[in-house]
């Protein structure tokens, strides 16, 4: 279990590097900065970007970024934040960072066209008769359970071997452009999440905010985004061909449907920043 945390820390990581903890109040100047420090002093640090990057959005997308695990830690976002103004700060770039939930998936979160947010959390429309029941998703005409990682036994022949290959495309637009950007990161992160469930490891599957996160921390590094998911699919090939995986690594589940969104007609995912949950229907 250590080891398929081990590979997927390679992607997964979020930490905040600086400022430390310790020095977060002192360099935070709005009160949207301050809930910032907030949040993470009180334990809702998964899912946020750090500091540096938080402080690089706009207003309105730092309080969107900040609104659920604010509520989870009963921190108070600033009022009217969320309809605050898109101009980005004069004195750093512009690098906008995705909010921590799926819904907000496939929509640009700069702000130049959204509309403000409404008071509670939307569920997507394709979810909106469905009831969240556990380890479930009931909807009137189908029923989608909590993928779990499979056994080798129950995978179909040649999933594991080498030529299988998670084969995302290297994304050729406009970095700046990003309502492109989030078509392709989404584009990919489908095909992503159908590979995992392939090789049997539904179970320990990448959000889609760490997905993102880790795209834009390894472009700022240098780092071809889709070549080192590659490398990290064939690290999980290669270790599921010769160790066992527990069914689960963690007994949590998601708080509500807001959280979640259909990405096939046999798929929902639900996302939780630093944990995600896929329910597959038969």
């Amino acid at each position: 279990m250590r080891r398929y945390l081990r590979i997927l820390g390679l992607l997964a990581c979020g930490c905040l590097s600086a400022p430390v903890l310790a020095d977060c109040a002192a360099s935070a100047r709005t009160a949207l900065e301050h809930a910032y420090c907030d949040v993470v002093a009180a334990g809702g640090r998964q899912g946020q970007p750090r500091f540096e990057d938080f402080r690089r959005n706009t207003p309105r997308v730092q309080a969107l970024l900040l609104k659920r695990p604010a509520r989870r830690v009963g921190v108070a976002v600033p009022e009217g934040a969320e309809n605050a103004p898109t101009t980005k700060p004069a004195d750093v770039p512009s690098t906008t960072t995705a909010p921590s939930s799926l819904p907000a998936r496939p929509a640009a979160v700069s702000g130049e066209q959204a509309e403000p947010e409404p008071p509670a959390d939307p569920v997507t429309p394709g979810l909106a008769r469905c009831q969240l029941a556990g380890d479930r998703i009931d909807c009137p005409d189908r029923r989608f359970q909590l993928a779990r990682n499979q056994p080798n036994h129950r995978l179909a022949e040649g999933v594991l071997a080498a030529g299988n290959r998670l084969g995302l495309a290297t994304y050729q637009g406009d970095p700046d452009d990003e309502a492109a950007l989030r078509r392709y990161l989404s584009d990919a992160y489908d095909r992503y999440i159908h590979k995992m469930l392939g090789i049997g490891l539904g179970g320990v599957t990448l959000s889609f905010t760490e997905f993102y996160h880790g795209y834009h921390r390894h472009r700022a590094s240098g780092v071809e985004y889709a070549q080192r998911l590659e490398h990290t699919f064939q690290l999980l090939k290669q270790d599921k061909r010769t160790r066992a995986v527990p069914a689960r690594l963690s007994a949590s589940l998601p708080e509500d449907l807001a959280f979640c969104d259909i990405i096939a007609a046999t798929v929902v995912v639900c996302d939780g920043g630093s944990e995600n949950w896929v329910f597959v229907a038969p």
